[in-house]
């Protein structure tokens, strides 16, 4: 039996990582994987080795500006690093029935070089439709959090260069977000709420999930 494939999806500092780990925890705790079956948690770039180098490309900020990936660039290395993990990673741990959670995938792109960048939503699908090969998550949760917010959060921290692009940018990204989480597979969770509700609504849908399968 084909295992279950969950995407966290958001602006930066929403609380993605904090929510996959309680998901995977409850996962186990309450057995709720098939026996004999295990749960890898993974993440877009940089879930394989090689996407690793690709994250490095697409997120450092040493690089000089003008030595950067520009927007095509940018989204062919992002397509590149979801081939390989889908095909590496994702694909094959699905067909052993395990179960897989994964800090952001398809959504982001749209999100952020699609409504960020103003890329071509057309070409980002096609470029999607090859990257994945028909792989598709069961559920994708999009943490919700107001860009200030998510500023607020990050105040402490060093921006990576997507993170960097500030706020009219993180905007866009955000509205992107908002007519994504219109599809049916996606659940939209405000990410303001405390973690325990925010850990409840998200196992609620887990329950939906596994009873309609």
């Amino acid at each position: 039996m084909k295992g279950k494939f969950i995407v966290f999806e958001g602006i930066d500092g929403s609380g993605k990582t904090t929510q996959i780990n309680q998901l995977s925890k409850w996962l186990i705790s309450n057995h709720l994987i098939p026996e004999n079956n295990q749960l890898v948690i993974t993440r877009e770039p940089g879930g394989t080795e090689l996407g690793q180098s690709i994250r490095s490309l697409l997120l450092d900020t040493s690089r000089d500006k003008n030595k950067s990936p520009d927007s095509i660039t940018e989204l062919l290395l992002y397509a590149a690093d979801r081939s390989q993990h889908v095909n590496e990673i994702i694909r094959p741990t699905l067909n052993k029935g395990d179960w897989v959670i994964s800090d952001r995938f398809c959504g982001s792109t749209l999100a952020y070089q699609g409504y960020g960048r103003k890329l071509d939503i057309k070409l980002i699908k096609n470029l999607e439709t090859i990257a994945t090969q028909g792989i598709s998550p069961d559920i994708t949760f999009l943490l919700d959090i107001p860009v200030e917010e998510s500023i607020k959060r990050r105040m402490n921290r060093k921006d990576d260069r997507i993170e960097k692009e500030g706020r009219e940018f993180l905007l866009n990204v955000s509205l992107g977000f908002q007519a994504l989480s219109m599809d049916s597979k996606w659940k939209k969770i405000s990410a303001i709420n405390s973690k325990e509700t925010i850990i409840s609504e998200i196992q609620s849908e887990i329950k939906k999930l596994l009873k309609n399968k």
